[in-house]
């Protein structure tokens, strides 16, 4: 059972392996929702997420005899690295299994802290199925990434800081995979205060948790395919789904388009890089009636590898429309393309990439296809240079951005 005692215990022992993630004011998700927002910072663990604190905490619970074994993990990338590096600190040997699709620097970090990385299967549940067929054959001591009272525990340490630093936090927001952040969190939550509501939010293409609470016991989801790698879970952890039934006052779903949006968000107005899995509770925030509430997102990790990256950003510009694609059709004459340069130039647009086809029509006289792709302001900013294009007397056909 979840015990007060043990939250105290758990909060002074991950001290000796986690960073101090104070809680960050965001004035511009404050302004975007009308409630005072804060960010509780796990992508600035010493991991890179907050699994470091679950993982500590459990393997210092262990006997000698236990850890003399060896560990054995399964982990879509965050617990794997806090299960290593804790391992690590207590000296025994660690295992990690992680699916194929696990991000690189997830992979290599682990193998940084002196595990063992077998990389198995498709998702999660795969990954654990091989580590449980593993622990069972060499006798390894199996350290559950969010399926344990011990684990959940640890992860819940961080509502002692939350409330701590602002007791009069009104509600908590954690993402959910497995369902072990969820359930310390809001399990510490309600023992301190029973006035917080604390919030879950998946992935919409992922919501093992949804799709239990629905049926009332824990079910299996067919997939959970979702850039929220960190909580592609298709089933919740059966020893803490009862702690989430009774401690969660609400689960959300969020989109994989809106988690690109966030991205840019965390990017741009703080400096920060979050993985997709801990932006969930950000973007979840707008489903909220936050008018005069305290409201933290924790943001669970920061671990994404550059290409991942890259892609997101790509995406989320072209989202927002701050860089667009379009063709035009226009005589194969000398000064046509300075024409339209300057048109697009005099409404403030930026080019990035031309392409000019000479073979659109076999009439080059009649046509010439000029494909553009530029950078606005935004939206609106986008309209205003479609139609400065548009008074020039030419006719703009938008087509799909690529910025490479």
């Amino acid at each position: 059972m979840f015990t007060l005692e043990k939250f105290e215990a758990a909060s002074e022992i991950v001290k000796k392996v986690t960073n101090p993630t104070k809680l960050v004011y965001s004035d511009y998700l404050s302004q975007q929702t009308g409630g005072k927002v804060y960010l509780k910072p796990e992508n600035m663990q010493k991991t890179g997420a907050y699994k470091i604190r679950g993982a500590y905490y459990k393997i210092s619970t262990l006997s000698e005899e236990e850890r003399k074994r060896g560990l054995i993990t399964a982990s879509a990338g965050n617990h794997a690295q806090g299960v290593a590096y804790a391992a690590k600190e207590f000296g025994c040997k660690a295992t990690i299994v992680m699916p194929t699709v696990t991000p690189l620097i997830k992979v290599n970090r682990s193998k940084s802290y002196g595990a063992d990385v077998i990389l198995y299967g498709d998702v999660y549940d795969d990954a654990y199925r091989k580590a449980m067929e593993m622990a069972e054959e060499y006798g390894y001591t199996f350290i559950h990434p969010f399926d344990d009272i011990d684990v959940a525990t640890g992860q819940g340490t961080i509502t002692m800081e939350i409330i701590q630093e602002l007791p009069t936090v009104d509600y908590i927001l954690a993402p959910i995979g497995g369902g072990g952040l969820a359930a310390g969190v809001s399990v510490l939550a309600k023992m301190l205060n029973p006035k917080i509501k604390v919030i879950g939010v998946e992935p919409i293409e992922a919501a093992s948790m949804t799709a239990s609470l629905e049926a009332g016991e824990v079910v299996e989801i067919p997939t959970a395919n979702t850039i929220a790698d960190g909580t592609a879970v298709k089933t919740v952890g059966k020893t803490i789904f009862k702690y989430v039934q009774e401690n969660v006052d609400q689960v959300l779903l969020v989109e994989d388009d809106e988690l690109i949006g966030a991205f840019l968000d965390m990017v741009e107005n703080h400096k920060m890089v979050v993985e997709n899995s801990g932006l969930l509770t950000v973007a979840a925030l707008k489903q909220l009636d936050l008018r005069g509430k305290k409201v933290v997102s924790i943001l669970s990790g920061g671990n994404m590898d550059v290409i991942t990256m890259s892609s997101i950003v790509q995406h989320g510009l072209i989202q927002r429309d701050r860089i667009f694609s379009v063709s035009v059709l226009l005589p194969d004459k000398p000064g046509e393309l300075v024409r339209v340069a300057d048109t697009i130039a005099k409404a403030q647009g930026n080019v990035i990439k031309l392409e000019h086809n000479q073979f659109v029509s076999t009439n080059r006289q009649a046509a010439v296809e000029l494909r553009i792709t530029m950078e606005s302001f935004g939206t609106e900013h986008k309209r205003e240079i479609l139609k400065a294009l548009e008074d020039n007397g030419y006719k703009p056909k938008s087509i799909s951005a690529k910025l490479y």
